[in-house]
C-alpha cells in the first residue's frame, strides 16, 4: 500500500471523541516500575519455568490464561503466532495487508507489555480465510513455519506447550487447525537433533514436558463430558497489581482495536479446562514434574536462597535497600557454568539487571536530534542518566552499538550523585542501514510465506527477545567479514526490527558492574500532549511517494494526473524522477529534474499519463523512480500513527495499479457511507463518478433525492449506530425510486437486526478461493449497462466474497453463484431487491480488496450496481 505521511491530528481524532486520548499517547514512554511491581519481579526471579502458548493469528490467544501464568505463576509465558493478521479487516484505520500486519503485530506487543506474556511469531502470512489445513499448507510452507515453531521452542525452552485450538477442525478456521497440527509437530520435532540440525550451532535441542489444548464450552461436542480435563481457575485475584487476571485480560486483549475486540473485565472463579494431546500426563497440575526452583540449575540451591533472602527482607517503601542483596545473587548467578546452553542464566541475568536498575530509581534515555536520518549521515545524540536514591552509582563507560561499530566515546568514571548527560555530536548512521523497513517486508515473498532476509543489519535486539544463545549469533554474524548482520534463524521468530542505534552504558555500583543496551529514540513534546516518543527512522536520501491505494483507471483515453511527492531524507540532494509505464502508454513530462536544498523538503510533481490506441487492456502498473548519483530510489515512507501502539514507518515501492478497461455507466452523483474504512470512494471517483462522503444524520429521504445511488461501507450496519434510527429514511428514499448498494456486514453485532427492505439471515458463508469458477445468471445487472462475464472474476485478490447471506426472502434476486472446492455453490454473492420505484442490492464480493488492486471485473461489476434500473448510459 502507498500513503503519504497521515498527519498526527487525524489518527488521534477518534480517541479524542472515546476521551482517552490523553492516557494512550504513552504508548511509546519508556517503562518505569513502581515498588509492587519490583516485588512481583523478584518473586518471578525465583521460578524457573516456562510456558508456550500456540495459536493462528492475533486475538487468538487467551489473555487471562496469559495473565494467570506470567503473573500467579510467575512463568516466562510466550505467545506465538504463526501469523500477523495481514487479512483480517481494520476498524480504525484504512491499511490492510501489510500496514494491517504491522498494527496488529504492535497491538499484540501492546497485548503483552499488559498481561506480561512475550511474543513470537513465525514467518506464515495471513491470506485470508481458509477452510481446511489442507487448504493452508497447500499456501504456507509447512516445513518453513514448522522450523520457525521449532526455533522459538528450542530458544524458549517451554516446559509445557499449550494450543488454542485443536487439530479435528473444531477451531472452524483452516488456519487455527493448522496451528495445532503443527504444535503437535514442533513438540517432537524440537527435541530431535536430527530436525532442522542447522539451528543446533546456536540452541540445543529442547523436549518440552507435554502439550495440551486449552479447550473450553465452545469446543465442546454434544454430550461430551469435561470432568476428566485438567482445569484450573484463572480469576484469582493479584493485589500487587491491584487486578484480577480476569481484569488485566480485559485490558490486554482490548489492545487488539484494529479488530473491534474491546472486552470487559471479569471477576471472580473462571476455570479453564485442558486436553492432554502429547507428553507425560499430568493429573492434577499442567507442570507436574517439572521443577520450578533453582534445584533444575547445578550450582543454583545457592542462588535461589539469596533470592529469597531479598524477597524476605524487601521494604516496598525503600526498594534501594534490597541493591546489595540483588548484588550477591548477581556474584552468585554469575559462579555458574557459562551462559552459552544454559538458558535459564541467561533469563534471570537479564530480569535481576532489570531489577538492579529498578530498585536504584535509575532512568536511562538516548534521544536522537532528528526523528528521521539517511544512511551514511550524521546526527545528534543526547543521552541523560539520573538515579532517584541514595545508592552510589558511577558511569564506568558509554560505547555506540551500530550494527558492526563498538567505539567508546566515554572513558572516564562519572558518580551519578548528579544528572548526567552527554551528547555523542556528529554520530555517523552506517552506510549498510538502507532503512527501518519491517524485517518480514524488505524482501519478496509469496502469497503464504514471508521471505526473512538472510541478514539485517541492526544495532541490537529488543529487548527480552531472545537467549544469550541469539545474542552470541548476532555477535558472531556483526563481526563476521561481510558486516551485514543477523542470521536468517536469528532473526526468525523476532516480533520486529531491532533499535537502529544503541548505545551501551557500563555502570558500577560498589565492586559490581554491569552493561546495558539503550536504543536512540525521537522524542519531542506536544503542546498539548505533552512529552511523545517513537522510533528512530532511518530513509533512503529520497522519498518518492504516490497517492495512498490508489489505481489509476481509465474508461477512455483522456488523460489522467498522477501526483508524485518527492521527500529529501537528507540535505541537498538532486537528481531526476521519471514513470515507468508498460507497451501503449505515455507520460509528460518524461522526466524531471529535481534539487532539495533542506532535509524533509517536499516536491510534487504531476505526470499526465494516458493510454495511447495501442495500449493493451486491462491490469497492468505503472513505477516511479527518483534517481540520485545513479543510484535509483523507488520508494515512499508510510508512517503509522496510532495512540495506543508505537509509530510505525513502513517504505513501500512507488507502484500502483494502471487498468484500462471499456466501461459504459449511468448516472453521475453518489452518495458514500463510509464504514470500517476502505478506498471504495476513490475508485469510484476513478472511473468518473462523483462521489460525496455523507455522514449518518445526513441519510434522509429528502438530502438523498439528489443522488443516482448511496453506497454502504464495509461494516457499516456493524459501527455505525446511527443507522438504528437512518434506516427507515433509507427505505423511504428506494421506494421513491432510489438505488441503495450495501457492501458486506459481519454477521455479529449488528445495529438493527434487518439491514434490507427484506428479511435476510447474515452468516460467516464466504468463498475464499479468488479464482473460483462463477455460474453467472441472466439478471439484468449483468448485461447492462456492461456485460459482465467470467473474464470478469479473474485475476482477484485475497478470498472473491465474505459474509454471505445463508437465507433470504423470496423477493431478493440472485445474480451469481460460486463455491470453494468440494463445496456446494453459494447464491448470495449478489442480492437484488426491487422496492418501491428503487432498488435494494446486497453483496458480499471482497470489492473493497479489489478495487484499489486495480481488478477490471471488479470496476464493471460495482458500475453495474450503481446504474442498477437506470436508462442511460454515460
Amino acid at each position: 500500500m502507498i500513503c503519504f505521511l497521515r498527519p498526527l491530528f487525524a489518527a488521534l481524532l477518534l480517541f479524542i471523541v472515546n476521551g482517552f486520548l490523553l492516557t494512550e499517547t504513552k504508548a511509546q514512554t519508556p517503562k518505569t516500575y513502581t515498588s509492587s511491581e519490583i516485588l512481583l519481579g523478584l518473586k518471578k526471579l525465583n521460578v524457573l519455568g516456562s510456558v508456550l502458548y500456540i495459536a493462528a493469528h492475533p486475538d487468538d490467544e487467551n489473555t487471562r490464561l496469559i495473565a494467570y501464568m506470567a503473573n500467579e505463576r510467575l512463568l516466562e509465558t510466550g505467545y506465538l503466532s504463526c501469523t500477523r493478521g495481514d487479512g483480517g479487516q481494520n476498524l480504525v484505520g484504512p491499511e490492510l495487508r501489510e500496514g494491517l500486519g504491522v498494527i496488529r503485530t504492535q497491538e499484540l506487543l501492546a497485548a503483552r507489555r499488559t498481561d506480561g506474556g512475550r511474543q513470537f511469531f513465525t514467518r506464515a502470512n495471513d491470506f485470508g480465510f481458509s477452510k481446511t489445513p489442507e487448504e493452508t499448507f497447500r499456501i504456507w510452507d509447512k516445513e518453513q513455519v514448522l522450523a520457525d515453531m521449532v526455533w522459538v521452542i528450542r530458544q524458549r525452552r517451554p516446559d509445557v506447550l499449550i494450543t488454542r485450538f485443536p487439530t479435528d477442525g473444531r477451531g472452524g478456521h483452516g488456519h487455527h487447525t493448522a496451528s495445532a497440527i503443527l504444535a503437535a509437530e514442533a513438540f517432537d520435532a524440537a527435541g530431535d537433533p536430527k530436525r532442522f540440525p542447522e539451528q543446533l550451532q546456536y540452541v540445543q535441542a529442547w523436549q518440552p514436558k507435554r502439550l495440551l489444548w486449552n479447550t473450553g464450552s465452545f469446543f465442546v461436542k454434544p454430550g461430551e463430558n469435561m470432568d476428566g480435563y485438567l482445569k484450573l481457575d484463572a480469576g484469582g485475584y493479584n493485589p500487587l497489581l491491584g487486578q484480577s487476571y480476569g481484569e488485566i485480560a480485559a485490558r490486554s486483549r482490548s489492545n487488539h482495536r484494529s479488530q473491534g475486540f474491546g472486552s470487559a473485565a471479569q471477576r471472580g472463579e473462571a476455570l479453564e479446562y485442558f486436553q492432554p494431546v502429547k507428553g507425560d500426563k499430568a493429573t492434577k497440575d499442567l507442570f507436574e514434574g517439572v521443577d520450578q526452583t533453582w534445584n533444575r540449575l547445578p550450582g543454583g540451591a545457592a542462588v535461589g536462597k539469596l533470592i529469597e533472602e531479598v524477597i524476605r527482607k524487601y521494604d516496598p517503601s525503600n526498594p534501594s535497600a534490597s541493591v546489595a542483596g540483588l548484588l550477591k545473587v548477581r556474584e552468585q548467578l554469575n559462579k555458574l557454568q557459562p551462559a552459552r546452553g544454559n538458558y535459564w542464566k541467561d533469563e534471570k541475568v537479564g530480569q535481576l539487571d532489570k531489577l538492579i536498575q529498578s530498585a536504584l530509581g535509575l532512568y536511562v534515555e538516548a534521544v536522537s536530534s532528528e526523528s528521521s536520518v539517511a544512511s551514511g549521515q550524521l546526527m545528534n545524540i543526547t543521552l541523560e542518566a539520573v538515579k532517584r536514591t541514595p545508592i552510589p552509582v558511577q558511569i564506568v563507560s558509554v560505547s555506540q552499538i551500530n550494527g558492526i561499530a563498538r567505539d567508546s566515546v566515554f572513558n572516564s568514571a562519572y558518580s551519578l550523585d548528579k544528572p548526567f548527560r552527554l551528547v555523542v555530536r556528529n554520530w555517523k548512521m552506517p552506510e549498510f542501514v538502507i532503512n527501518t523497513q519491517p524485517y518480514w517486508l524488505r524482501e519478496t515473498g509469496t502469497t503464504g510465506m514471508y521471505a526473512i532476509p538472510v541478514s539485517l543489519p541492526v544495532a541490537s535486539i529488543p529487548a527480552g527477545s531472545g537467549s544469550i544463545a541469539l545474542i552470541q549469533a548476532i555477535d558472531e554474524f556483526s563481526t563476521a567479514k561481510t558486516g551485514t548482520g543477523i542470521a536468517q534463524s536469528s532473526l526468525s521468530g523476532i516480533p520486529e526490527n531491532p533499535a537502529v542505534a544503541t548505545i551501551r552504558l557500563t555502570f558500577k555500583v560498589g565492586a559490581d558492574s554491569w552493561a546495558m543496551g539503550v536504543p536512540v529514540q525521537y522524542k519531542h513534546t506536544d503542546p498539548v500532549l505533552g512529552e511523545l516518543y517513537q522510533p528512530l527512522a532511518v530513509v533512503p536520501p529520497v522519498l518518492v511517494n504516490l497517492p495512498p491505494a490508489r489505481s489509476y483507471v481509465f474508461a477512455d483515453v483522456q488523460p489522467k494526473t498522477v501526483p508524485v511527492t518527492l521527500r529529501a531524507g537528507r540535505a541537498g540532494v538532486s537528481g531526476s524522477l521519471a514513470l515507468a509505464l508498460p507497451t501503449g502508454w505515455q507520460c509528460e513530462p518524461a522526466t524531471v529534474p529535481f534539487a532539495l536544498a533542506a532535509k524533509d523538503e517536499e516536491l510534487t510533481v504531476n505526470f499526465q499519463v494516458q493510454p495511447s490506441a495501442g495500449a493493451a487492456a486491462g491490469h497492468s502498473e505503472l513505477r516511479a523512480t527518483a534517481t540520485v548519483a545513479g543510484q535509483a530510489y523507488s520508494r515512499g515512507l508510510q508512517k503509522i500513527e496510532y495512540p495506543h501502539i508505537p509509530t510505525q514507518f513502513l517504505f513501500p515501492e512507488a507502484v500502483a495499479p494502471l487498468v484500462k478497461l471499456e466501461l459504459k455507466r449511468r448516472g453521475q452523483n453518489v452518495a458514500y457511507l463510509m464504514g470500517a474504512g476502505d478506498e471504495v470512494p476513490d475508485a469510484l471517483r476513478q472511473i468518473g463518478y462523483t462521489v460525496t462522503l455523507v455522514k449518518p444524520e445526513d441519510l434522509t429521504a429528502a438530502s438523498l433525492k439528489k443522488y443516482d445511488a448511496l453506497v454502504v461501507g464495509i461494516r457499516a450496519y456493524n459501527i455505525v449506530d446511527r443507522l438504528k434510527t437512518q434506516q427507515p429514511e433509507i427505505l423511504r428514499y428506494i421506494e421513491a425510486g432510489g438505488n441503495v448498494v450495501v457492501q458486506y456486514v459481519v454477521n455479529r453485532g449488528m445495529v438493527l437486526p434487518e439491514i434490507g427492505p427484506y428479511p435476510m439471515k447474515l452468516s460467516n458463508d464466504r468463498v475464499t478461493v479468488e479464482d473460483a469458477p462463477v455460474t453467472l445468471t441472466k439478471h439484468p445487472l449483468l448485461n447492462a449497462p456492461n456485460k459482465i462475464t467470467a473474464q470478469d472474476f479473474q485475476g482477484w485478490v485475497q478470498e472473491q466474497g465474505l459474509y454471505y447471506p445463508s437465507s433470504w426472502d423470496p423477493k431478493y434476486q440472485t445474480v451469481i453463484s460460486s463455491s470453494d472446492p468440494g463445496e456446494k455453490a453459494k447464491e448470495s454473492a449478489i442480492l437484488v431487491a426491487d422496492y418501491g420505484k428503487g432498488h435494494y442490492i446486497y453483496t458480499g464480493l471482497s470489492l473493497f480488496r479489489e478495487l484499489p488492486a486495480g481488478v477490471p471485473g471488479a470496476y464493471r461489476l460495482i458500475t453495474n450496481m450503481i446504474s442498477y434500473g437506470k436508462e442511460k448510459a454515460q
